[in-house]
């Protein structure tokens, strides 16, 4: 998801196109938080791992 966001953003500034900018923001900041819920070992959407 943070890939994503990041491709989004890119994309966003180089096209100009500030929708595709805000949703980049949204999925790296969505991202992050469920990276760091997952790191601190909290359970994210029931499950405990993701491999």
């Amino acid at each position: 998801m943070i890939v994503l966001g990041v491709i989004l953003l890119i994309i966003g500034l180089v096209a100009g196109i500030n929708f595709l900018w805000t949703i980049g923001i949204i999925l790296v900041a969505v991202g992050v938080v469920l990276w760091v819920m997952g790191a601190l070992g909290h359970a994210v959407g029931g499950r405990t791992h993701y491999w």
